[in-house]
């Protein structure tokens, strides 16, 4: 059997990938090897991408929260040095993982230049590709020709692949009066195949074959959430969580044949049922790392759908999601640019750090209360510096008070010099220090 992670972490080995990823997460080496041997945390590192520029990152719910970046051309739109221009935005603005969901031309050539110039893991839905391939007719495809998109995927190096083998024939009818019905691409192609062949999910059947593929590579599942709720209408529904209950047995039945597993969660949930899901998947999952889709807690919002989700994602850090994946404003509306994946990356980056915080990880805080001190100093460059996006803090800055001296003023374009609550306290402090009333805080 080819060597995993998960399988070396079992036989108590300490690989180098767990050595990179305790010094990047400031935990334990022996914390990172006992999660991954529990499978609650993945590493995911194909071994052909290991052998290229990657370095490795961990997602679990002892590490950090991460986010993922969406990109990946159309079949409208986009080519290789578009989705190169959005992998270097993702990665510069501090993207953990980026999947290419690519359905147009030349997904070889666009997959192989972003494998190889991607340091953070790659992520992908091979049946996109398969569909490509076959001319766009899903009811031609046989087990066979999804089989041998995947090994081909993972021999190019990708991280970890989407792969919607949970949805079920005896669950499609659950779906019937959905508001949106089945949302995820993949789950709509195979619920189609499903229905036009009568059978039973061809991938959910080939399950074992492709753990063996997965194995050989250790290419990290990420079982698809094919009745994943478009819709806050729909969200939490039986559809939903007959399908989550599949992915439980799934991901124990992965794991047992060696496999590293996460799962996709819903893209759509009101507020009030976030930590509700977490908790459910959770328990099903056997704290298998959750990957979500924002979740997104309003439907009203087009063109603001990255804020949207913003909120829903940092409430599900917060209850136990392992990995944000990104929403952009173009969600809903387009093929995103690589204006559109900064903002959505961005905003995820403040849900994940907000959730760290929430959850109390360690030295989550620092950067927040560094950032304060620089703050009320008036450092306007380290308060630059330590922001998510240093050009936009000081362009927003800069726009009315662009001199080098106001890189120094006790005062911004807001309040003025005579406004400023922060230099008011200044002055309040110096006065009471020379009542002695009080003393003042060595610098």
């Amino acid at each position: 059997m080819a060597q995993t992670q998960i399988l070396s972490a079992r036989e108590g080995e300490i690989t180098p990938e767990m050595e990179f990823v305790a010094q990047r997460e400031d935990l334990p080496v022996e914390t990172i090897r006992d999660e991954v041997a529990a499978g609650r945390m993945v590493i995911p590192a194909n071994k052909v991408h290991l052998e290229g520029v990657l370095e490795p990152m961990c997602i679990g719910i002892a590490a950090k929260c991460k986010i993922n970046a969406n990109i990946g051309n159309s079949a409208v739109t986009s080519n290789v040095q578009d989705e190169l221009e959005k992998l270097h935005t993702a990665v510069h603005h501090g993207s953990d993982t980026v999947m290419d969901l690519s359905t147009g031309k030349d997904i070889d050539d666009i997959r192989k230049q972003i494998i190889a110039a991607s340091p953070v893991p790659i992520g992908t839905v091979p049946i996109y590709q398969m569909l490509e391939e076959l001319g766009g007719n899903i009811e031609d495809m046989r087990p066979q020709h999804f089989l041998d998109m995947v090994e081909h995927q993972a021999k190019q190096g990708v991280d970890y692949m989407t792969v919607h083998c949970g949805i079920k024939l005896e669950h499609l009818h659950l779906s019937v009066n959905r508001v949106t019905g089945i949302v995820s691409r993949g789950g709509s192609l195979i619920a189609k195949w499903m229905m036009a062949h009568n059978k039973q999910n061809p991938l959910y059947d080939s399950f074992d074959d492709l753990c063996d593929i997965m194995r050989q590579y250790d290419v990290t599942w990420s079982l698809g959430d094919g009745m994943r709720p478009g819709s806050i209408a729909d969200a939490s529904d039986d559809a939903q969580f007959a399908e989550l209950d599949v992915l439980g047995e799934l991901t124990a039945r992965g794991q047992a044949n060696g496999t590293q597993v996460m799962v996709e969660g819903p893209g759509h949930i009101p507020l009030h049922q976030i930590q509700m899901n977490i908790e459910k998947q959770i328990e099903i999952c056997n704290g298998a790392p959750f990957y979500v889709l924002g979740p997104l807690v309003t439907d009203i919002a087009p063109g603001y759908d990255h804020i949207t989700s913003g909120i829903g994602a940092a409430m599900a850090g917060w209850h136990g999601a392992a990995m944000l994946c990104y929403v952009t404003p173009k969600e809903h509306l387009g093929l995103p640019n690589r204006e559109d994946v900064k903002q959505g990356v961005i905003a995820y980056k403040i849900a994940a750090h907000a959730a760290d915080v929430a959850r109390g990880r360690k030295g989550a805080q620092d950067r927040d209360d560094a950032l304060s001190r620089a703050r009320f100093a008036f450092d306007w460059n380290e308060q630059f510096r330590l922001s998510l996006d240093p050009e936009t803090a000081q362009a927003y800055h800069d726009e009315t008070l662009p001199q080098d001296t106001f890189k120094s003023a006790h005062f911004c374009s807001m309040c003025g010099p005579k406004y400023c609550s922060m230099k008011i306290t200044e002055d309040i402090r110096k006065m009471a220090a020379e009542k002695k009333l009080v003393e003042l805080p060595k610098a």
